[in-house]
């Protein structure tokens, strides 16, 4: 092997292995936040801002990333990403309430914003364009598999220490791999001066930011019918509203920013990518596939313990099949699409989905859990099937000098659907199940048709997915081959 191609490997692997210890902590939240809602005595909305608020900074943060691998060596970037997540885990393991918890979040997700699409980039270009289906079946382990497998983890953490430990756990990992990366990260791209444009970010933390704040207000005042309910729901209503509109109006105004910048290449996020058919149906596909996986993550843990009794270390192990399905499915999917291209891939994965989104509305009190693991294994095949070739196809459409703003739009589009996903399904099911419950309904039923209700929003966009599955295409194979790529690690 040319000592080229030895260098590449080391450093591929070495972030991959990075990227999965930090993704791993987007989902290790979940199955904890009934012990969360005890321990901190704080709500289930509330509760679920720790899983939503980690991908809502990471959405914040990740736009920046364009700029950041232009201007930084990878080196400096991956100690940096590293540093503040360890950083943030620490914080996390010691936290004495819910707020520093959320801010020890927040620190732990900057980190993880900037892994993804510096292992993204990396990969683009230094793998050969015929050999990135093979490479990116491997980044799905880490973006499929480490969120998936988190609640699993959690549960067998839970089952006999408390939450403080999901992070003592997860600590010294971080720092190996911060200590490791000091000593074998290599440069491998040429940084050039660049300068950050300040009323970019702010514009693109309010536009994300208000979003999926305006989405977490659905339902959050409660539907009861006393003076003191009424006034909270008017009060959720108008936040809700107010939040939304604020997002949309600083989204506006940050895309006719960017435009108006990229003319001098100096945007923020660069969006001629979107010039390139191939890339924004991707991104469309990726978009409501990445809001029904977050939601069923977060959604099913819930209803396992809530609805059907079952204990943190139960739930996980239930939902952990599943995601070791998605993880081994990755190598295996890269493969075919390098060989066959996304359709063949694409169109079965949207149609198991989108069915098993479907069956998920018909979940009942008295559902077996082995059922829902069937279903759960399933959902991930699906998924399998589709999020490695919508890697591969929508980078892989653009020209090298795009690959950093392309990785920093995946990552945004992923982060930001997640975390509306979550917060979509949480709302929705809390909604759904106190106007059940309002209407006499028991409580384990009120909770179940919650879920019933949250999965079928999820099933409803998931028929988006079966039509623009038939029109992603696989790039040709010379476009944006860098000379001298090395093949696949």
């Amino acid at each position: 092997m040319p000592e080229y191609a030895a260098r590449d490997t080391r450093v591929i692997w070495l972030l991959l292995g990075a990227a999965f210890v930090v993704i791993l902590n987007e989902t290790i939240m979940g199955v904890a936040i009934p012990h969360l809602m005890d321990d901190l005595r704080i709500t289930a909305v509330a509760a679920q801002w720790l899983t939503t608020g980690f991908m809502l900074t990471m959405a914040v943060v990740i736009p920046i990333t364009g700029f950041l691998l232009q201007r930084f060596t990878t080196r400096a970037i991956f100690i940096s990403a590293m540093s503040l997540f360890s950083l943030g885990t620490l914080t996390a393991a010691a936290a004495p309430g819910f707020e520093v918890l959320l801010v020890a979040r927040v620190i732990q997700a900057s980190g993880t914003a900037i892994m993804m699409p510096l292992l993204m980039t990396t990969i683009m270009t230094l793998v050969a364009p015929q050999a990135r289906g093979r490479m990116m079946g491997r980044v799905s382990i880490v973006m499929s598999l480490a969120p998936a497998i988190g609640p699993s983890l959690s549960g067998l953490i839970l089952s006999t220490l408390n939450w403080r430990w999901m992070f003592i756990v997860v600590l010294p990992i971080a720092l190996v791999m911060l200590l490791v990366g000091m000593k074998w990260m290599l440069n491998v791209n040429e940084p050039s001066p660049a300068r950050v444009d300040l009323l970019s970010v702010l514009l693109s933390a309010l536009g994300f930011g208000g979003l999926v704040f305006g989405l977490s207000q659905i339902g959050a005042g409660g539907h009861g019918t006393s003076p003191a309910e009424v006034a909270a729901q008017a009060m959720a209503a108008t936040t809700m509203w107010v939040a939304l509109a604020v997002g949309a109006l600083s989204l506006t105004i940050f895309i006719l920013r960017q435009l108006r910048l990229q003319r001098e290449d100096r945007a923020l996020l660069d969006l001629r990518v979107f010039r390139s058919r191939n890339f924004t149906l991707s991104m469309t596909q990726m978009t409501v596939l990445t809001a029904a996986f977050f939601g069923s993550i977060i959604l099913t843990p819930l209803y396992l313990q809530h609805v059907l009794g079952l204990s943190a270390l139960e739930s996980g192990l239930i939902v952990l099949p599943g995601a070791l399905v998605m993880g081994l499915l990755g190598p295996i999917v890269g493969r075919i699409y390098d060989a066959r291209g996304p359709r063949v891939l694409l169109v079965p994965g949207a149609v198991i989905s989108s069915a098993v989104l479907w069956t998920f509305t018909t979940l009942t009190e008295t559902t077996s859990p082995y059922f829902v693991m069937v279903l759960q294994i399933v959902l991930s095949l699906g998924l399998a099937l589709s999020f490695t070739p919508l890697f591969t196809a929508s980078l892989g459409s653009l020209e090298p000098r795009f690959y950093s703003y392309g990785s920093a739009i995946v990552g945004t589009v992923q982060q930001v659907a997640g975390a509306a996903g979550i917060a979509l399904f949480v709302t929705l099911m809390s909604a759904i199940a106190n106007d059940a419950l309002a209407g006499g309904a028991a409580p384990v039923a009120a909770q179940a048709a919650g879920v019933r209700g949250a999965f079928m929003i999820g099933a409803v966009l998931s028929l988006l997915t079966i039509v623009g599955a038939f029109l992603v295409r696989k790039p040709a194979d010379d476009i944006g081959a860098p000379a001298g790529a090395a093949p696949a690690a």
